[in-house]
């Protein structure tokens, strides 16, 4: 990639002049903002697809990681775009470009008034989220409740690399209480409803709704949004197979929780097709989820400790038991398919009803500001 270099030299050179590998780590020391710019434009290029670059370019961290405390718009954008790129899909420059200091400017950037450069700063904590060395680095700095502002107020790329680097931050085991303190759940929640139930923002959504209703203001503050527990049968019932597993598990958290208290919250948005149906498609823990689910939800006198663990597997061992034939298996399933699509339609009327919620959209996504997916 550094072959394409011009015979001119780089600080004469213009932009259609390409820097080698080299010449860019040389640039990058001047003492000339123009040239500094120039310089972090084309590691930028440089490291777009290329992990050998990325290697080579290390030494250019801590020049551009300077150049973010620099008074100037342009300078500032061209040094971030220039940190993601050496940041992605690789380790050791996401780790080195924390260790720098590269936090305290890009948490600044994140309340920038411009709309860009606070893309680029969120798009940058998403990337550098993806080390677990940085997740408590990255909560210690401030950035968690921030993350959660740009969730519900940022453009709808930043929303979506908000909630992404959220996801990435909650997994490390002291964060979730510091995002649940900054009051995500509202925002979580319209995200879900305004995207395709399908994609890998609703899986990322309904993981950290999962996450957080184990707490009980997080479980509150679900029920009480309008659509909120709606959004996430929809996505039990049309998500990934992952964002379906997710789903089911946030709504059997609740349950087991405190049954009494949401189960007929839970039953009222028509659950119970989409739950049948993943007892025979879901991933071997979406089924286990979705029975035990179900076992919950159902009518009975008795307290739940009294229920027999197998009630759902016994419906469908009677009913294998009563047909004819060697594919027993397949006919059990084809007629379960058959009670989902009956009991669908008869809560499709239902759910019309509930046309407040709008009907999912795509997010209008902008062209991501990292150069290359941020893993």
């Amino acid at each position: 990639m550094d072959s394409a270099t011009s015979s001119s030299s780089p600080s004469s050179g213009g932009p259609a002049h390409h820097l080698s590998v080299q010449q860019a780590l040389d640039l990058i020391q001047s003492h000339d903002v123009d040239s500094k710019i120039r310089a972090a434009q084309e590691i930028r290029r440089l490291t777009k697809t290329s992990q050998w670059c990325r290697r080579q370019l290390s030494p250019s961290i801590d020049p551009l990681v300077s150049m973010l405390r620099v008074d100037s718009l342009r300078c500032n954008e061209s040094a971030l775009l220039a940190l993601l790129n050496l940041a992605v899909k690789d380790e050791k420059n996401k780790i080195s470009i924390v260790a720098t200091g590269a936090l305290e400017p890009i948490t600044r950037f994140i309340q920038a008034d411009s709309g860009s450069l606070q893309e680029y700063a969120t798009a940058a904590l998403l990337t550098l989220s993806a080390s677990s060395v940085n997740k408590p680095t990255i909560s210690d700095s401030g950035a968690i409740p921030l993350l959660v502002e740009v969730l519900g107020n940022g453009s709808p790329q930043a929303k979506v690399d908000a909630i992404m680097a959220l996801y990435n931050i909650s997994t490390y085991s002291n964060n979730i209480h510091l995002i649940l303190q900054a009051k995500p759940v509202r925002s979580v929640v319209n995200l879900l409803k305004s995207c395709r139930k399908s994609s890998r923002i609703a899986e990322k959504c309904t993981a950290l709704l999962e996450s957080l209703v184990f707490f009980d203001e997080a479980r509150k503050a679900l029920v009480s949004e309008e659509g909120g527990v709606l959004a996430v049968v929809e996505v039990l019932e049309s998500g990934s197979l992952q964002s379906r597993e997710r789903a089911v598990g946030a709504l059997l958290t609740m349950c087991e929780t405190d049954r009494c208290k949401y189960r007929e919250q839970i039953l009222r948005e028509g659950v119970i097709p989409g739950l049948l149906e993943l007892t025979v498609q879901g991933t071997p823990e979406s089924q286990s989820k979705a029975k035990l689910l179900l076992q919950l939800l159902r009518e009975s006198p008795y307290p739940r400790s009294k229920l027999q663990a197998d009630t759902l597997e016994n419906i469908v061992c009677n009913i294998i038991s009563q047909i004819d034939g060697d594919d027993q298996p397949g006919k059990a399933k084809t007629m379960l398919a058959e009670m989902v699509q009956v009991s669908m339609e008869q809560s499709l009327r239902h759910l019309q009803k509930r046309a407040l919620v709008c009907t999912p959209s795509d997010l209008p996504i902008a062209s991501c500001a990292s150069e290359v997916s941020p893993k």
